[in-house]
């Protein structure tokens, strides 16, 4: 028998109660069926609501077959009624999002000729697929248009069409649809088949940021916020641009450019370092001008720096170079030698000192977990200094 779904009557209807039907014991807890339910199940893109049954916590709801099923986190008896109540912050944050994804893909059809082919509600933000590419200059047209429809307050209807009525009406479906079907209009901007949950009246959506636009398959995937997500969302980026001004003591409409300046800045200041450092990389490399096999210590080189280091040295040694940075117990390591094969060698440093890294046969980078003692005694054992 179908359970009688109260949130097509009132979708604002966030308390109620209900008769047990059936509880069985499943994976997870216990799925209790209801005469009625104010739960609205998965479906339509739309998660689930979430609240609780006589107090007991409701986990999942889904539809089989026109029975609503509510996960529940203990039994409940048959027979008994049941107080419903909705976690309603929820539920309205869910019509949101749902009521401005509509908006939004309405108008990018009506502008662009899209169809949305894809779309998921996550718990971070919203995604639509559309079948073409947007730019990010026609994102923000589409963003100005369905903040503007929002403004209006435009009522949601919600239409139930025969056959007949259906096949003459220009409404929005990813696939052919006959027999019962719910249309969900917002004035010109949409009209669409969902069996999904909406605000009212646009108003109710209080806003809509959209994110962003990437490339995604043959189209394009669009990521947005609505209402009170979004809201928090701007709330945050404006807290960090506040904290990002006082940093770099600039306005708070002037951030890009100081960082662009900041940015500039390091990367002077980074170019000057590796010369500096290519300067005492060619003085220690004379220092050990034929000096044979080489290993060293250095504190705190960076990979690249490692590397140049040990390219300089191996070029006046006339043997093998080993650079070690870092401390005991975890160290980075380069090791070069002009004329010959060092694989060998890396392989059995790797295995002895519990050790990752390869490279080329005459050079090598990697990391070890060991102490200076146990590198010094592997090289004095395997490689003559």
């Amino acid at each position: 028998m179908a359970t009688e779904k109260l949130y097509y009557v009132n979708q604002y209807q966030k308390i109620g109660t209900a008769v047990v039907r059936r509880c069985e014991e499943v994976k997870g807890g216990w799925a209790v069926v209801l005469d009625r339910t104010i739960f609205y199940p998965t479906g339509g893109g739309q998660p689930c609501d979430l609240g609780t049954l006589d107090g007991v916590s409701v986990l999942d709801v889904s539809d089989r077959d026109g029975e609503v099923v509510h996960l529940c986190a203990a039994p409940l008896p048959v027979g008994q009624t049941v107080a419903m109540e909705i976690d309603w912050a929820r539920r309205f944050m869910l019509m949101q999002q749902h009521s401005g994804e509509h908006l939004v893909s309405g108008t990018v059809r009506a502008h662009f000729g899209y169809e949305n082919v894809g779309f998921h509600m996550g718990s971070e933000v919203i995604t639509i697929d559309f079948s073409g590419e947007l730019t990010a200059a026609q994102l923000r047209h589409v963003e100005t248009e369905v903040n503007d429809v929002i403004y209006q307050n435009i009522a949601t209807e919600f239409l139930y069409p025969d056959t007949e009525t259906l096949h003459t009406l220009p409404y929005r479906s990813k696939k052919e649809l006959s027999g019962w079907v719910r249309l969900v209009k917002f004035g010109e901007t949409d009209l669409c088949a969902c069996c999904g949950l909406h605000v009212s009246h646009t108003g109710e959506i209080g806003l809509v940021k959209l994110l962003s636009t990437t490339k995604f398959h043959n189209g394009s995937r669009v990521e947005l916020l609505c209402g009170k997500r979004a809201l928090d969302y701007l709330n945050t980026v404006a807290d960090q641009n506040r904290e990002i001004s006082g940093l770099l003591s600039a306005k708070p409409f002037a951030t890009a450019d100081a960082v662009r300046r900041v940015s500039q800045e390091l990367s002077q200041a980074q170019y000057r370092i590796v010369q500096l450092e290519n300067q005492l990389f060619a003085q220690r490399a004379k220092s050990l001008a034929n000096a044979g096999n080489v290993l060293l210590f250095e504190e705190d080189l960076s990979a690249d720096a490692l590397r140049r280091l040990t390219d300089a040295v191996l070029k006046s040694c006339g043997g093998t170079c080993a650079v070690f940075s870092g401390e005991d117990g975890n160290y980075k390591y380069a090791l070069g030698c002009l004329n010959g094969d060092l694989r060998g060698l890396v392989k059995s440093l790797n295995a002895a000192l519990r050790g990752r890294g390869g490279g080329k046969p005459n050079f090598a980078q990697g990391s070890v977990s060991a102490t200076r003692s146990e590198i010094e005694a592997f090289f004095s054992s395997t490689v003559k200094l």
